[in-house]
Order: structure tokens, then C-alpha cells, then sequence
């Protein structure tokens, strides 16, 4: 990957601002290895200290198959540790296989969702607070192209240009673009009720009092979007969503959901019904929405099958079914939070009755 020195500059700079004595977690597979190294180097000479976990498909798929029931339910207390402890944690995305767990029975996931949900919940109070520095960022694998159906280069280009990377300076691009996303959230921040209308979608959500997230590329590289969590018990009406959602491997197409009072009471697929089914009865927070957003990275411009990327689509709004961020206001607890994205650009959005959003993009005269 070419610039990969200016990459992990981004990383450590602009992301996480790594500090004289941080414990910084790098975790990524062994094809990583390449920007694992720069940022080996860049977190040293920053007076920090890394520390690092490879990352292996074959090796997570060994112990969903063959690990017992008691240590599916196994909460180890070395992680429970390092989830509390650790000041920055850099995860960098390079799967070697994108679906290892497919042959997996769901109730397994299911029970060591269950089990791990502890440390979504240590992540999720540590993020509020503000006390931990976090990053995901991604590395271009073979396998990440084959499944966005690309070629290796073609691929690797996509990336490119998704991070900014083409830009003589990547952080001031990312400043700039955080300036206009904060734009947005000033709007968005009024406003009580969203209304999304398009093909087979009507949904009604409140929103009033959240708080907007500007997702500038510090947590999530390449960054584009903004956030909030709706109001539990507000979602109404119904949504489609064009693009498969994914979640662990597992793929789901064509799926409709209908809410009533915030809940999800009918659930449809055309490909995985019963996988949507299961995740949703995983516990109560995970029929509820734990977060709601708009995709603004408009240089990226092609689903990937990968959500680091699909949900920053220029042009698309996502919504999250289970765990919402803290801090947004949302209290919705869930074990998972699994995004799934909608295209906007033949569709319209209301702020309380007010059209804000058509066709992809904000209306210029109001931000």
C-alpha cells in the first residue's frame, strides 16, 4: 500500500493523538503487518507503549467450533482487564477471510455474545467518559477486495481514496471535512422528529435532546458520517434496506423491518430470515434502534460488503439495531449493535415536517 508511513502518521496524529506513556493496543492479522510496523515505529517515538494481538481467522473459527459450553460462557478476566485499562486501542481491519465463521451454528455467536457483552458495555461507558482513545482502520486485503468485487489494486486504490490518502495533506482534509459534517449536526441538533420517505420506507423517529455525534475519522478511519440514538420507545412505521446487512459473516438481503413504539414487530429477508430472526431475539435491546445516521464521505462511492466503508456512503442514511453509544443519550443495552444501510439519493427527509435532505444530500441553503 503506497504511503503507508503517512497512513500510520494519520493513525497516531490525527485518530488517537498518542501520548508520552500511553498503552496503545494494536490488533490486526498477520497481512497488516506492513502498517503494524510503521505504527510500531510511530507509537515508540512518541514515548508510548504498544503492545500487539494478531488477529486470526482460522484461529477464531477453531474456538466457536470446538470450544465447550462453559467456555463459550467463559468471561476471561485478563481481557476484562485490558478493556479497562488499556488508553488506546487501535484495531486495524485486514479479515483474511470475510465470512469465518459461516459455518458456525448462530446460537453459538449467540452465547458468547452473550458472555462478551460485558466489555461492550466497559467500551461503551469508557467512550462516554471520554477516557479512552479508539481507532478502527483499515488495511486492503485480498480478502476484503474479492468480496467488495474488486481486484487486489483496485481495491487498494478504493481504499486510498477513502482515507484522504490522495491528499498532500490527509489531516487538514479531515479537518475540513469535520468542519462540514459539524455543520450538520448545528441542524440536526433542533430538530425533534426525523421523517425518511422512499421506496417502501416510511419511518418516523424522534430525536430531540440526543445528542449529535460528528464522526470525523478519529474513531472510525475513513470517518463520514454523523449520529445520534433515537429515542427508545419513538421509532414508527417501516424501512427497507436495498443493501445486504452483515453481520459476523452472515449476510442478510432484502430486509424489511416494521416498528411499533420503537420495537421491531415484524421482520422480513429475502436471503438469511431466519440468521435476522435469532440475532433479533438475542435479548430485548436488540429489537430496539441504538443509533441513526447519514453517510457523508462522498469519495466513497461503492458497497463493499464491508460496514467500515458502506456506512459512510455519500448518499445513504444506516441504522443500528441493539447497543447505542452512550454518548449520543441513548440507553438502549444490546450485545450487539449491527448497522444496516439504506440508499437515499431518490429519497426525502423531513425535519419536524420540514424538508432538509433529498436526492443524497443536505440541502445547501441550510447548512
Amino acid at each position: 500500500m503506497k504511503d503507508i508511513d503517512k497512513y500510520a502518521k494519520l493513525i497516531t496524529d490525527y485518530c488517537t493523538s498518542i501520548r508520552k506513556f500511553d498503552e496503545v493496543m494494536v490488533s490486526g492479522s498477520l497481512e497488516a503487518m506492513p502498517l503494524i510496523r510503521e505504527l510500531w515505529k510511530e507509537i515508540v517515538l512518541r514515548s508510548a507503549y504498544p503492545r500487539l494481538i494478531i488477529a486470526d481467522d482460522i484461529l477464531s473459527e477453531i474456538f466457536y467450533r470446538y470450544a465447550p459450553q462453559e467456555l463459550l460462557e467463559y468471561v476471561s478476566p485478563i481481557d476484562r482487564f485490558i478493556a479497562e485499562k488499556i488508553t488506546v486501542r487501535i484495531s486495524i481491519l485486514s479479515p483474511q477471510h470475510t465470512k469465518p465463521l459461516i459455518s458456525i451454528d448462530p446460537e453459538r455467536i449467540r452465547t458468547r455474545s452473550r458472555a462478551t457483552k460485558e466489555f461492550s458495555e466497559i467500551f461503551m461507558k469508557r467512550d462516554a467518559a471520554g477516557d479512552l482513545r479508539w481507532v478502527v482502520a483499515p488495511y486492503p486485503t485480498r480478502a476484503l477486495a474479492q468480496e467488495a468485487g474488486m481486484s487486489p489494486l483496485e481495491f487498494e486504490e478504493f481504499v486510498y481514496r477513502a482515507l484522504k490518502l490522495y491528499e498532500t495533506d490527509p489531516v487538514s482534509a479531515w479537518i475540513a471535512q469535520a468542519e462540514r459534517q459539524n455543520k450538520i449536526t448545528t441542524l440536526l441538533s433542533k430538530v425533534d422528529e426525523l421523517h425518511f420517505i422512499s421506496d417502501n420506507t416510511d419511518l418516523l423517529v424522534k430525536v430531540g435532546g440526543r445528542t449529535w455525534i460528528n464522526d470525523d475519522g478519529k474513531n472510525n478511519m475513513p470517518g463520514g458520517e454523523v449520529f445520534t440514538a433515537p429515542h427508545e420507545d419513538s421509532v414508527e412505521g417501516f424501512i427497507t434496506f436495498e443493501y445486504p446487512a452483515i453481520y459476523g459473516g452472515f449476510e442478510v438481503e432484502g430486509i424489511k423491518l416494521i416498528f411499533k413504539r420503537g420495537e421491531v414487530t415484524e421482520a422480513s429477508a429475502t436471503k438469511g430470515e431466519e440468521f435476522l430472526r435469532k440475532m433479533l431475539a438475542v435479548d430485548e435491546g436488540a429489537k430496539r434502534v441504538g443509533e441513526i445516521a447519514f453517510g457523508l464521505n462522498y469519495d466513497i462511492t461503492r458497497f463493499t460488503k464491508e460496514i467500515l466503508f458502506d456506512e459512510k456512503i455519500g448518499g445513504t442514511v444506516h441504522m443500528a439495531l441493539g447497543a447505542a453509544y452512550l454518548k449520543t443519550g441513548g440507553k438502549n443495552v444490546s450485545s450487539i449493535h449491527w448497522d444496516m444501510v439504506k440508499d437515499m439519493k431518490k429519497g426525502k427527509i423531513y425535519a419536524d415536517k420540514d424538508l432538509i435532505y433529498e436526492n443524497g444530500h443536505f440541502i445547501k441553503d441550510l447548512i
